[in-house]
């Protein structure tokens, strides 16, 4: 559905859920994170409920929205306020400004960034006439919306601002040391719409019926407002996901349907947007000195049992996890919500997730390392995936003779399945589609322990890393999909439970030796 879809599809259940009564709601719609397939690790439990490095007991990204958001249901008249998962916006605002979303038709706020920042988010071109760029928020109307556009589209439309200078919080970046006059546009994060849009909304999907294509909340419906909105973008499909017939029609139908409704947008001149949604921003937000760790206080030990509390650990992250003295955690990296025993060595700029390791390892620098409790036939069991930190989940290809582009931890996949002893075959992939890569290849070994498929993954790479065999044809296999098909939740909340008791008996037992 995509998270436009999904956005329809919440809106039908409020309606048939609480009837009439839904007029009168204020709503949060947080979109959980999809398959996160640029974050894995947040994959079978979804993104809203990533751990947060802060917070006894631990903050998920869940508690953190609702924190930010905390002050504006007060200064909201009934609508929806939509939001990802995985972002963060912090701002600062005088005694006397508040955020308000009382105006018919959309309201979204809008964040100063770098042109570059631009190019992988929504722009907003805002009206010149309504906007100064001081203070630290500011009501503007706005001319048009741009999903994804390149520099000179940003140019040619009017987006970009030149400023005298950047307010301390924001994100543009491109300033001289001086002080000198700075390029910056307005980009998108949370957007309101009222009532009576929504219901415009709910009643598009009821005639629509059942949608055959995925829908962007911001690229379809953000494009169609404003006095600007020309109909052109309904035809371009480059920053698509999944190309589907009818989507190029549902997108002229939206148009049709919300063309001429205002979009207000609050500036916050004073303000930072932050996106995790990635191996490589998670790593750089927990772990490097990023100015959401200094905001936030992210902490390098929380809620976790750490062998040496006095020994200072070097730019890594640990997350609701036991380390048993004798391990070693390279800077860089994150470790949530495992158990790592004394003969461990884990590399720089690593992630490992929901696993117990209690045998002599030396994990390499930049992997991931993934833990899952599936349930199978009515018994859990558990796959452990591993990759590169950078390898691409997303990308795919048609052909078996394409296979070749795809690289696993810096090694061709051909070349990986020869040493796995694994033949080649469509048979090989989970997905239906032809959509032939890491996200589908069946390679991840089942196993009757955590532990254990642990150790399994970890002699695959090892296999890649030394160019030595290591036979997996003798295992049942399963791809990243069908981890996430045959996932047991309740299994992975249990082994979490365990270590949050873990955690909570140690500390008691502290305090009763103090």
């Amino acid at each position: 559905l995509g998270n436009g879809g999904s956005t329809l599809h919440v809106l039908r259940y409020l309606e048939e859920q609480y009837g009439d009564q839904w007029t009168s709601f204020t709503v949060l719609l947080i979109h959980s994170g999809g398959y996160s397939q640029r974050l894995p690790n947040a994959s079978a439990l979804g993104k809203i409920f990533t751990a947060v490095p802060f917070g006894d007991p631990i903050y998920q990204m869940l508690e953190l929205k609702l924190a930010m958001y905390i002050d504006f249901p007060r200064h909201m008249k009934p609508g929806v306020l939509i939001t990802c998962s995985d972002d963060i916006e912090l701002y600062s605002t005088g005694v006397t400004e508040t955020i308000t979303f009382d105006k018919p038709g959309f309201t979204a706020l809008a964040h100063p960034s770098d042109l570059a920042v631009g190019t992988t988010h929504g722009v907003f071109v805002l009206d010149p006439s309504s906007f100064s760029g001081k203070g630290g928020l500011e009501y503007v109307s706005c001319l048009r919306f741009l999903h994804k556009p390149d520099v000179e589209t940003m140019r040619q439309s009017g987006a970009v601002c030149v400023r005298g200078h950047c307010p301390p919080l924001s994100s543009c970046r491109n300033r001289s040391d001086s002080g000198m006059a700075s390029e910056c546009v307005y980009t998108d994060s949370v957007f309101y719409i009222d009532h009576s849009t929504a219901k415009q909304l709910l009643m598009f999907y009821k005639q629509v019926g059942t949608l055959c294509c995925e829908i962007d909340a911001y690229g379809d419906f953000l494009q169609a407002l404003g006095p600007g909105a020309t109909p052109d973008y309904t035809k371009t499909t480059s920053n698509v996901t999944k190309e589907d017939s009818g989507l190029v029609e549902v997108r002229q139908q939206l148009y049709s349907l919300l063309q001429g409704t205002a979009l207000n947008v609050i500036v916050l001149n004073n303000s930072q947007f932050y996106h995790i949604g990635t191996t490589q921003e998670y790593l750089f937000h927990f772990t490097a000195e990023s100015e959401l760790k200094f905001e936030l206080d992210l902490q390098p030990v929380a809620f976790s049992i750490f062998p040496d509390p006095d020994k200072t650990l070097d730019q890594s992250s640990i997350i609701q996890s036991v380390l048993e003295p004798g391990c070693v955690i390279g800077p860089g990296s994150v470790i949530e919500y495992s158990r790592i025993g004394p003969a461990v060595s884990i590399g720089r700029s690593s992630i490992v997730s929901g696993s117990y390791i209690n045998f002599s390892a030396d994990i390499p620098s930049h992997c991931f390392l993934s833990s899952v409790s599936v349930k199978i036939h009515d018994r859990v069991q558990y796959v452990t995936m591993v990759f590169s930190v950078g390898d691409n989940l997303k990308k795919s290809v048609k052909l078996l003779s394409d296979i070749h582009s795809l690289q696993f931890f810096g090694t061709s996949l051909p070349e990986c399945l020869d040493l796995w002893s694994i033949e080649a075959s469509d048979q090989l992939f989970s997905s239906k589609d032809a959509c032939l890569g890491l996200w589908t290849v069946r390679i991840f070994p089942v196993c009757s322990t955590l532990s254990e498929s642990v150790r399994m993954s970890l002699e695959m790479l090892n296999s890649v890393q030394h160019m030595s065999s290591f036979k997996l044809s003798d295992f049942q296999l399963l791809s990243v999909e069908e981890m996430l098909t045959y996932k047991d939740v309740e299994d992975m909340l249990k082994f979490r439970k365990h270590i949050y008791d873990e955690v909570c008996l140690q500390r008691q037992k502290g305090k009763s030796d103090f």
